[in-house]
């Protein structure tokens, strides 16, 4: 008697080659290069995990922030109830100071200030500033040799100010901490003038800190909407999908933070100088946004204030830059062992922040792991068999969570901006691929020792550019 055996579908070899050649992939690669493509493999796997996770809880924060617009939001009321105090750090940026603190200006709140924080510049700033009559600003000018040290120096004085002399005398003596605002706002940066919308977070008497939508505000080019993308799928999926567990962090330009949390977190310099940022951090909101969540405070994303600054058009200028934010994510590693000991919030939400911060060494390995892969093919060490199928699923691994991310962001509906979307997406992808260089370069930098940094040049600006 013969048995019949049916003879396999094309679908059915397919899968089985697909099983074959996950099952032995590394077979023929050198021993020492296993362990490094299953580390990766295990990276990638965790990656798109956490993705799809934050993702599901950003989409969550946006239904409940759609929900709260359509029945009324409390932050317009609650604005005057609070003292927003706008900190602005200068340092020879007479091209976009006067845009940026006229902006501020017109920031509908009830009680504001504004310090800016000329810090040594030998242009035209201080001249500027000094022209501008507006009863709301005060210009703090830093001179040798205490000018030029950091922006973290440069806030902290502005902080003691504040404490020292907008909270000592005059309207404000004696207002509560916990009423008090801190806004950052970069010397090229555009608030919302609805900004006092953040106020609604601030009800929550736990919240520390809240960082506004990022954009970039001259994308026309390449470069800059490539950055304009990379901002919004950050705030959009990242920290939105982080501020259920309170856990977003803070990023810079647009960025409020509760006086009372600040001062819980000052620390003193080796002057003995006292204040919330610690000097020497070249990504001091990282590092400031971090230390709140480990003292207690909540980090929340505000989806609706957005502030606008200036994109690079410059890939030299981009690749300065971006090495100096990887560097102060090497700088931060000393915070993982408190990240991990934090009992303010739940192991997921820890878990999250450990992966968080590992991020640069995670880029790391995994950039290493595709060097050497074409290495190993382009020398004929290894010779997998490339099956549609295979092909399918490195596609997936490697495209949709950016893709996915990138619509997320983008939040628009129909057909045709669905596709839009998807061909916009590949080009972030490919602009996230070009500047992936950074992260061994700001490693090398960190290994070295190496902190100086040329400041970044910007940009001619139109007097009413179209935001």
């Amino acid at each position: 008697m013969f048995e019949l055996v049916a003879e396999q579908t094309p679908f059915e070899r397919e899968v089985e080659r697909t099983w074959y050649f996950l099952l032995h992939m590394y077979d023929g690669l050198p021993i020492w290069a296993v362990p490094i493509f299953l580390f990766a493999l295990v990276i990638v796997l965790s990656s798109t995990a956490s993705l799809a996770i934050l993702a599901v809880r950003a989409g969550r924060q946006l239904r409940l922030g759609a929900a709260g617009g359509r029945r009324g939001r409390r932050g317009g009321e609650t604005e005057s109830e609070y003292l927003w105090v706008f900190m602005v750090p200068a340092l020879n940026e007479e091209i976009t100071i006067a845009d940026s603190v006229l902006r501020l200006a017109e920031v509908e709140v009830t009680n504001k200030r504004i310090l800016v924080i000329d810090d040594g510049s030998d242009d035209r700033t201080g001249e500027i500033l000094s022209e501008m009559a507006l009863p709301e600003l005060t210009v703090l000018t830093r001179v040798a040799p205490h000018a030029r040290q950091g922006k973290s120096e440069a806030l902290n004085d502005a902080w003691r100010y504040l404490h020292r002399v907008v909270l000592g005398e005059g309207p404000y003596r004696g207002w509560d901490p916990r009423r008090v605002i801190v806004a950052i706002v970069d010397a090229d940066g555009r608030l919302d003038p609805q900004a006092g919308r953040a106020a609604r977070h601030f009800d929550d008497p736990e919240v520390g800190g809240v960082q506004s939508q990022v954009r970039i505000y001259n994308r026309e080019t390449f470069l800059t909407l490539a950055q304009d993308l990379e901002f919004g799928v950050f705030g959009t999926v990242f920290q939105l999908g982080r501020t259920g567990w309170g856990t977003a962090n803070m990023g810079g330009n647009g960025q409020f933070n509760r006086l009372a949390a600040l001062d819980e977190i000052a620390v003193e310099d080796s002057a003995g100088h006292a204040g919330p940022w610690r000097a020497g951090r070249l990504t001091e909101d990282q590092d400031i946004g971090l230390r709140l969540i480990h003292a207690g405070w909540k980090g929340a994303q505000a989806s609706d204030v957005t502030i606008s600054q200036q994109g690079l058009n410059s890939l030299r200028a981009l690749y300065r830059q971006r090495t100096r934010w990887a560097q102060g994510g090497w700088q931060v590693f000393d915070l993982v062992g408190p990240t991990i000991r934090n009992r303010h919030v739940g192991v997921a939400a820890r878990w999250d922040q450990f992966w968080y911060l590992m991020m640069p060494a995670v880029q790391a390995w995994v950039g290493l792991s595709v060097v050497l892969s074409v290495v190993f093919l382009t020398t004929g060490i290894a010779r997998p068999p490339l099956t549609v199928f295979i092909l399918v699923l490195a596609y997936l691994f490697s495209a949709v969570p950016g893709v996915a991310g990138v619509l997320l962001a983008r939040r628009r509906r129909g057909i045709w901006p669905f596709i839009v979307g998807v061909l916009v997406a590949h080009l972030y992808i490919f602009y996230s691929w070009l500047i992936y260089p950074v992260v061994y370069r700001s490693l090398l930098r960190q290994m070295f020792g190496v902190t100086g940094w040329a400041k970044t040049r910007r940009e001619a600006i139109e007097p009413t550019p179209d935001d």
